[in-house]
């Protein structure tokens, strides 16, 4: 019995590490920091996304229910898989900077059609009170994935390989995935389940050191983290030294060498997604439009 057990469990870690189409971080990654995100919100704010939620059939996407956090946390990449109607809102999930070149976090977002443009205006739909619940609940539902995926590394920086999509990797003993779904799925997941339980209430000195920074900050740190990291852990060497080979491998020390990394990016992503809430819910003016450059 117990060796069946074992191969049932090997199996379904296998099928779990098959490969997926990369999105983002994966849903798991993407419900726990907005779990982490709620128990590190005032309970007015928790109030308040609740009270929002339980409106969501006024999106009219019945298919992408937002009933609970994990769903919520989704939504915009569940949305997505109905390309006649949310196809242009693809373009929003990432804003990648060649890491051989330096970030300029106004450049590759034409009309705001990127991750770092839509977590700034939809933090402000999000905190105007004068607008239609169905404009405010997918401001919401915006805003913590975009936030998710702005601290993903791979979607700030690359390589001109389409975020590491483009380069097939293997993950320890698992072949053929690519760089990408590596960081965006089980990386990320056993990051979150190695050590302490990653949602909880953080200590004032903690959310302080994990949080903070403004927007584009959140974007530079990614795109650093894939010049000074992804890329040098994958393919062991400087990665603007030459150029990469579209295939390599990732050994079990590579993957325990970034796990720190990819947890502290949830952790991160989990605070500042609470400040952004408590700031759009708090009373008082709108945020300050930042001037728009082209």
């Amino acid at each position: 019995m117990r060796l069946l057990a074992a191969l049932a469990l090997g199996v379904s870690a296998l099928f779990a590490l098959a490969p997926q189409p990369a999105h983002a971080w994966g849903g798991y990654a993407h419900g726990i920091t907005a779990e982490i995100a709620l128990a590190n919100s005032s309970s007015d704010v928790r109030s308040k996304v609740f009270v929002l939620m339980r409106q969501h059939e006024v999106l009219g996407t019945p298919e992408c229910p937002i009933t609970t956090l994990h769903e919520l946390s989704v939504w915009a990449d569940c949305v997505r898989r109905t390309r006649w109607r949310w196809g242009y809102t693809a373009a929003w999930h990432y804003r990648t900077t060649p890491i051989c070149k330096a970030y300029e976090p106004w450049r590759n977002c034409s009309g705001g059609n990127c991750v770092n443009a839509q977590v700034k205006r939809n933090h402000r739909l999000l905190a105007d009170e004068s607008l239609p619940v169905h404009i405010r609940l997918e401001a919401l539902a915006w805003l913590v994935h975009f936030v998710g995926d702005l601290h993903t590394p791979l979607h700030s920086g690359d390589k001109d390989d389409r975020g590491a999509n483009d380069r097939v990797a293997d993950y320890g003993i698992v072949p053929d995935r690519n760089l990408h779904s590596i960081w965006d799925g089980p990386l990320a997941e056993r990051a979150i389940t190695t050590g302490e339980p990653i949602v909880r209430r953080f200590s004032a000195a903690e959310r302080a050191e994990l949080g903070g920074g403004e927007i584009d900050d959140w974007g530079r740190e990614s795109w650093q983290i894939a010049r000074d990291f992804v890329y040098p852990n994958a393919f062991d060497t400087d990665p603007c030294a030459s150029d990469l080979p579209d295939d390599t491998a990732l050994t079990q020390q590579d993957i325990i060498d970034a796990i720190p990394i990819a947890r502290r990016r949830v952790q991160q992503s989990g605070i500042r997604i609470a400040e952004l809430l408590e700031s759009a819910f708090a009373p008082g003016p709108l945020p300050v439009e930042e001037e728009h450059r082209r």
